[in-house]
Order: C-alpha cells, then sequence, then structure tokens
C-alpha cells in the first residue's frame, strides 16, 4: 500500500490553486467554483470544508463538504461532495479513510450529521452509512440515493 497523508485543505492553503484544477479535472465544474469554496472555507465557518489525500506532493484523493451537492433536497445538509480517488490508489482504503477523515473532522467543528447524494450502493454502507431517501439532482429527471452518516460520540 502506498504511504499517504489526508488533512483539511484550510490548514494547507498552498494546496488551494492545484487542489481546484484537480477537482475540477475529476467532476468537470469550473476550477473557479472550487477556488471559492475552497476560500470560503479558510475562514473559520463548519461549512464549506475540503479535504485531500496526497502521497508526496501528488494529490491522490479528495472530498468536500457543501451547503447542498445540487439536489432537490436542500433540507439535507450539509453534503459530502466530490469524493474521488485517482485509480492507482483505489481498493487501498483512501475512500473510507477520507470519509472517516471528514466526518471526524466535522463532528468536532459541531456539525453531527452529514449527507451524500450518490447512484453507487454498498459502497458507502461499508463505511457505516445508511440509505436514508433519494433525492432529483438538479437538471436531471432521475433520482438518486442519498445516504446518511451520524457521528456518534
Amino acid at each position: 500500500m502506498a504511504k499517504y497523508e489526508i488533512f483539511p485543505l484550510r490548514g494547507r492553503s498552498e494546496f488551494i490553486k492545484r487542489a481546484a484544477g484537480w477537482f475540477s479535472s475529476k467532476w468537470n465544474i469550473p476550477e473557479r467554483e472550487y477556488a471559492e469554496s475552497m476560500i470560503k472555507s479558510l475562514r473559520g465557518a463548519a461549512v464549506p470544508q475540503w479535504y485531500l489525500a496526497t502521497a508526496g506532493e501528488r494529490i491522490i484523493g479528495g472530498a468536500g463538504v457543501i451547503e447542498n451537492d445540487f439536489h432537490n433536497r436542500k433540507d439535507l445538509a450539509p453534503n459530502v461532495c466530490a469524493l474521488f480517488v485517482e485509480e492507482p490508489f483505489r481498493g487501498q482504503g483512501v475512500a473510507r479513510e477520507l470519509l472517516s477523515f471528514l466526518c471526524a473532522d466535522m463532528a468536532q467543528k459541531g456539525v453531527n450529521t452529514l449527507y451524500l447524494l450518490t447512484e453507487h450502493t454498498s459502497f458507502y454502507e461499508r463505511c457505516g452509512w445508511a440509505y436514508f431517501c433519494t433525492a432529483l439532482p438538479d437538471g436531471e429527471s432521475e433520482p438518486l440515493r442519498v445516504y446518511v452518516h451520524k457521528q456518534t460520540k
């Protein structure tokens, strides 16, 4: 298994430009949108937050926490978003550790319940998340699954 580090972006602001470009290349959302959200994460509020997994200087994975991940259930907030792990690092526990790290970090910020929107089924359940309901992504006609994670003390 490759050695990697997971950290909140708010503690390593020198990564913002690279991280914004990296997330943009994975999810096809303008780099500017990621950069603006990442800069907001530096201001001390619980949401938004961004997390990276790096091997040396290489970004190998990441995820964010935003108010709403572009779906019609605005009441289900905040949302984990943009979880991605580079192909060579998949199957090594990076995504699971990213989720665990960000859940614990958000709990320290007073956010004990998180939601996420996905088309995946069993992965999140294996990571301690529970199916909650469906939600309709903005501009789509088919609903996706919403999972919930409640951090216990």
